[in-house]
């Protein structure tokens, strides 16, 4: 699926912006690379040392810093710092709805941006990303990568949608934010 067929599945999507409230701005960017035949989805797993989401899956990004005009800034520097990926290097393609997180009181603001083909993503990070997974975007849009992650929160047990790539498992906010993007673009497939 080509980055133009992904652009025309997003136009025209006004995404939804929550009230930041108490919560800690932060912005990540679903960014895809490869040639449009075979684009995959940049992931990274973090480090056990990180201060939140440690060894889970996430996409580039982080926390609003005061230097960041906006969210989109966030999202783009964090993926620069993390993945080595420049700025001037993705064309930013859409927002999506913004998402929470309950463990660290993040509200995150997702883009979607593609990396030209030649520009790929590397650990630039190392304290912070332990590896990077790219997963084919065909993959994920198969339904037989959809799963079900059990998860005890504070002695609660609850089910809760993910995706499955070989041994990882990508769930939590990066997931919803994840099938947001995957339901918007599965119609411009065919």
């Amino acid at each position: 699926m080509t980055a133009d067929r992904i652009r025309d599945a997003l136009s025209g999507y006004r995404p939804i912006e929550l009230p930041l409230g108490d919560r800690e701005a932060a912005g990540v960017l679903i960014l895809l690379e490869g040639p449009p035949s075979a684009a995959r989805l940049v992931f990274q797993l973090r480090t056990q040392t990180v201060r939140h989401h440690r060894g889970e899956i996430s996409f580039p990004g982080g926390r609003r810093d005061p230097a960041d005009a906006t969210l989109l800034h966030t999202a783009l520097r964090e993926t620069h710092e993390e993945v080595g990926v420049p700025p001037n290097a993705v064309t930013v393609l859409a927002q999506l709805d913004d998402t929470t997180t309950t463990a660290s009181n993040y509200l995150i603001r997702p883009f979607v941006g593609v990396a030209p083909e030649g520009v790929e993503a590397i650990v630039a990070a190392r304290r912070e990303v332990s590896e990077l997974l790219r997963v084919p975007l065909d993959h994920l849009l198969d339904p037989g990568s959809r799963v079900w992650k059990v998860v005890d929160r504070d002695g609660r047990v609850e089910a809760t949608p993910a995706y499955q790539f070989e041994e990882h498992v990508i769930w939590g906010a990066t997931a919803r934010m994840l099938g947001q993007f995957l339901g918007l673009i599965e119609g411009a497939r065919a």
